[in-house]
């Protein structure tokens, strides 16, 4: 098969023919028709993500939508034809999904949502998960919450958006004055942060209060344990590595989770559970409710590079995505 492969970190990616995988137990063979790119793919294509676990030669790409063309022992849940879609490789020692075919673990994987495109789909996964570990695995966030996103106009962002909105929380998110054209249609309270202290939107949008659960999608935190509710309060965030202090926080007796999506693909552990969060996100898609900001632009195998660099120079509106023939 053909595959893009990283040689060496901090070099282009080599398109390269390579042997086709064949399902073990437990695995699914994926003829991958679209392949959703990440920046996260640029910090590990360029040597800067450890945590990733990602040694040279590797094949990049965390998620992806195909169609099964073979199952491995023990898959029940799958059949050949079924078109599906996960956040399955590209970190540690799994293969990653721009190639033209992957063998996925059959519990990583979900079906498809019936109304949207191999494209879109590929676009999901990893965003997704993310979003919804923290507003739901996490924080379990409920009807007429107060709920704080930072960052709403982002990948996880505005994803996180719509599943507090599905929620039926309040939603309120940050953002700068550049991006806030990006959500206007979104039915939530924007706090414009070149405008706003966190002293002032808490005391604006809570009466003083707090919110009730935080999203930090940027890094945040300092901002969040300071907006965040007395006693009740929860924050999550996806970007917790730098190093922070944790008064607020204790003073408001609120509590924190970290969110680290990769841990499963890493691990082995848990994936059961993000097969589970893919079917919410397929329930979302099919109830109207989802829609995820894919950039217009097509990109080939052969052009990964080229999509990469997009992401890279900003120059991408949503998220990027390789259409494999």
């Amino acid at each position: 098969m053909k595959a893009i492969v990283l040689e060496e970190f901090g070099k282009p990616l080599i398109l390269k023919e390579i042997e086709k995988p064949q399902p073990k137990d437990n695995e699914v063979l994926v003829k991958i028709k679209a392949s959703g790119l990440n920046p996260l793919d640029i910090k590990i294509k360029n040597g800067q993500a450890s945590h990733a676990q990602v040694t040279t030669p590797a094949i990049l790409g965390i998620d992806m939508a195909g169609i099964v063309e073979e199952v491995g022992k023990n898959v029940t849940n799958f059949k050949i034809g079924d078109e599906v879609y996960g956040m399955v490789g590209g970190v540690g020692n799994n293969q990653g999904t721009l190639a033209e075919y992957i063998a996925a673990h059959a519990d990583l994987l979900a079906l498809k949502p019936k109304n949207i495109s191999f494209k879109e789909a590929a676009a999901t996964p990893l965003i997704f998960i993310t979003a919804w570990e923290g507003l739901v695995s996490k924080m379990n966030i409920k009807k007429d919450e107060n709920v704080l996103i930072h960052a709403g106009n982002g990948g996880v962002g505005h994803v996180a958006l719509q599943i507090a909105l599905a929620k039926g929380s309040k939603v309120f998110t940050t953002v700068k004055s550049e991006n806030i054209e990006v959500i206007k249609n979104y039915p939530v309270e924007i706090i414009n942060s070149d405008e706003l202290s966190v002293e002032k939107y808490v005391q604006e949008f809570t009466n003083g209060s707090g919110f009730d659960a935080i999203l930090d999608t940027v890094g945040l935190l300092d901002d969040s344990f300071k907006a965040v509710k007395q006693y009740s309060g929860h924050v999550a965030s996806i970007l917790g590595w730098g190093t922070y202090s944790i008064a607020p926080l204790s003073f408001r007796n609120a509590t924190y989770s970290g969110v680290f999506t990769l841990y499963p693909l890493l691990s082995g552990e848990n994936r059961k559970h993000y097969r589970e969060i893919l079917n919410e996100a397929t329930k979302l898609f099919e109830e109207g409710k989802l829609k995820i900001n894919v950039d217009e632009k097509s990109y080939s195998l052969d052009q990964a590079n080229d999509a990469y660099n997009d992401i890279e120079n900003r120059i991408s509106k949503g998220k990027t995505v390789v259409e494999i023939d």
